[in-house]
């Protein structure tokens, strides 16, 4: 019989938490009564708040009465007539309602009103409950910089996997007439379910040809013409021309150029620099970055961007055009930072078995049947893969049956020990699983 007792819980490793507005990290004092809201007549309970701005806030709610049975999402509440709260809930809400359907579009599950018990009306939506950002993912890749990576951006994984996820969403979009205009990263969420990076956040989002906001798009990823409009707006000159769909384009190439070089371009694409050498400015971030990554690949997603930076808007390529980029063509594998920072159904525990427990068939099967009771105590387990041989031999792959309960198994695995051993704990991407393919190096 074999031995393999989990032991010794260590600190807890924090998952990574959504951000919808401006992030916050506060969470629900628990020695005061419990923020409610009533949602089609059901009782729903505020766990934390995960974003703050002007005009509304973004809370994270369940519900359900038994573990088994609850049902997370995000509620957005609009201020009443504060700050333009009711326009924004308003446009929001139209334009969600009329684009809703795509995987990489934020789910509107309903609209709902709050009443206060000051009798003050908030108008709230429903939403899908997403997990971290871009802009989260931006922060600490610059973390793990800081702690003696030689300076780079993510895996050509991850920006392959965001630039594809988010030109499909932004092609749907514009085929629908729509322009977000607010194209940043905390506007892009890891969807956990879907294995997806989502869209979110359509406030400021337009008719091509009919638009009705005037300051469009945030300082660091607005493009050129709405930089020219929001100045005359400024200044009182009234324009008979809009933007167009070539804004998010832009607002899309800052933010693949911020992820592959892994720095932060806010002050450069403000300075006169930019304006002047811009050409020359990509490549010097790309020769920087190209020790690290294949030539190949490089160039291809170089020169992808380059297409989405030209100045004048009618040249970009549009999200259907750079779909078809030889880029996304070419298959990469995840490193090991991209799957402990994106969460999926599927966990993935390191360091556990020895070569000599594989090939004992009693002690494998004991070993089964002792990974698969404690991995049911985090949630529910669909199925359980230890591999014999190469690739993944030795590793662990558990199932769940949604992401909620796999990012709870890794967050209280994540520092135990197994059979003396210290447990690593990451994710792994269910299609990949779902398929038999598991990788036989993570960069």
């Amino acid at each position: 019989m074999a031995h393999c007792g989990f032991n010794e819980t260590s600190p807890k490793v924090q998952t990574p938490r959504p951000e919808i507005v401006k992030p916050t990290h506060g969470t629900i004092d628990q020695s005061k009564k419990p923020v409610l809201f009533e949602i089609f007549g059901e009782i729903w309970t505020v766990q934390s708040q995960l974003g703050q701005g002007v005009s509304a806030s973004v809370y994270r709610v369940s519900s359900g009465r038994a573990a088994a049975t609850t049902t997370a999402a995000a509620v957005k509440e609009f201020q009443a007539d504060t700050h333009g709260g009711d326009y924004g809930y308003h446009k929001e809400r139209s334009v969600l309602e009329d684009i809703q359907g795509h995987k990489n579009i934020v789910t509107l599950y309903g609209v709902f009103t709050n009443h206060s018990c000051m009798g003050v009306v908030n108008h709230c939506l429903l939403l899908e409950l997403l997990d971290v950002s871009v802009s989260d993912l931006l922060v600490r890749g610059s973390s793990a910089t800081q702690v003696g990576r030689p300076q780079q951006g993510h895996s050509m994984w991850l920006v392959q996997h965001c630039a594809k996820d988010i030109l499909m969403a932004l092609a749907f979009l514009h085929r629908e007439g729509y322009v977000h205009a607010d194209l940043k990263p905390r506007n892009i969420l890891w969807g956990a379910d879907d294995e997806g990076f989502k869209l979110i956040d359509f406030g400021l989002s337009f008719k091509e040809g009919n638009q009705d906001v005037k300051y469009i798009q945030t300082d660091g990823y607005r493009a050129p013409e709405a930089e020219l409009q929001n100045s005359l707006a400024q200044a009182g000159v009234e324009v008979d021309y809009g933007c167009t769909t070539a804004v998010d384009i832009w607002s899309l190439g800052i933010i693949l150029l911020e992820m592959f070089s892994g720095v932060k371009l806010k002050d450069t694409v403000c300075s006169q620099e930019w304006k002047d050498n811009r050409t020359a400015i990509v490549d010097h971030l790309f020769a920087s970055n190209s020790v690290v990554c294949p030539a190949i690949p490089v160039y291809h997603l170089r020169d992808l961007i380059k297409s989405m930076l030209l100045n004048e808007p009618k040249q970009r390529c549009t999200a259907e055009t750079a779909l078809l980029s030889p880029f996304f063509s070419i298959p990469f594998a995840p490193r090991i930072e991209d799957l402990v920072l994106l969460p999926t159904p599927v966990l993935r525990l390191l360091n556990l078995i020895d070569d000599s427990h594989l090939h004992n068939e009693e002690e494998y099967e004991d070993i089964l049947e002792d990974m698969k009771e404690e991995c049911q105590k985090y949630g529910s387990v669909v199925s359980l893969l230890i591999p014999k041989e190469n690739p993944g031999k030795g590793e662990v792959f558990v199932e769940y049956v949604n992401s909620s309960d796999s990012k709870e198994a890794q967050r209280l695995l994540t520092g135990r020990t197994f059979d003396g051993k210290f447990v690593v704990a990451t994710f792994y991407p269910l299609s990949a699983y779902k398929r038999g393919y598991l990788y036989q190096t993570v960069q």
